[in-house]
């Protein structure tokens, strides 16, 4: 293989890392509003949740299928990261 094609591999695979890992702290994030969401019916009045969920402020969060996807985007990063290291050893070879 040439060094120029695994250079432009290995950048290729940086950027779909960082998208990875993006979406991977979106997900994060929405765990976080999650936790926050929870603590907060526990706070508020009855009258004030069914209020905030009825306007889709409250409960937007399908908290197992965040949890679901950051298991996903978490094993996917960790595979490309075994790629990647594959690569880079490849590079330093060539």
């Amino acid at each position: 293989m040439r060094g120029v094609d695994l250079a432009i591999y290995a950048d290729a695979l940086a950027g779909e890392a960082a998208s990875l890992a993006a979406r991977a702290e979106r997900a994060r994030s929405r765990l976080r509003q999650a936790a926050i969401e929870q603590r907060a019916r526990k706070e508020l009045t009855g009258v004030a949740v069914e209020r905030l969920e009825s306007l889709g402020l409250l409960g937007a969060v399908d908290e197992l299928a965040a949890r679901q996807e950051l298991r996903e985007l978490e094993a996917a990063l960790d595979a490309l990261e075994e790629l990647q290291s594959w690569v880079e050893a490849e590079l330093t070879a060539a």
